[in-house]
């Protein structure tokens, strides 16, 4: 089994940025914990701080891959770009966040995802993507 993650902008800064909401853990040690959690999945990662490159890597993985995890940040709530783009893939995508986005600021509450998704799984901070992933066994 492949699953695609895929992080969109300043997730590069886990493990520095706002700890009270993303946690102290950078998202690079995390993926060596899932890899050993899923050995039977081949886990590729893929961060970009752009939305054309976001939606690239989505098409690249889109017809080849069993599933993508996607945590678009901020992009979630601003890019019918990445909406479009995963209505048009035929692999499934799992809309993550590891915050609990209605929790916070009202604009977080507007996703150009979800709509499109397999499901959405949000505020269980890092283990969102575990989660995400057992979705897919």
């Amino acid at each position: 089994m492949k699953i695609g993650i895929i992080n969109g902008p300043n997730l590069n800064l886990l493990g520095k940025r706002e700890p009270e909401i993303y946690g102290s853990q950078t998202f690079e040690d995390y993926l060596e914990i899932l890899k050993s959690k899923f050995p039977q999945v081949e886990l590729t990662y893929y961060q970009s701080n752009i939305e054309g490159e976001l939606i690239d890597k989505i098409q690249e993985f889109g017809f080849s891959y069993d599933g993508i995890i996607l945590n678009a940040g901020a992009y979630t709530h601003t890019s019918v770009g990445i909406g479009d783009c995963i209505k048009g893939i035929t692999t499934p995508v799992v809309e993550v966040h590891i915050s609990n986005t209605f929790s916070r600021e009202s604009f977080r509450h507007q996703s150009y995802i979800s709509g499109n998704a397999k499901g959405v799984i949000l505020g269980f901070g890092m283990k969102s993507y575990e989660l995400a992933i057992q979705s897919f066994l």
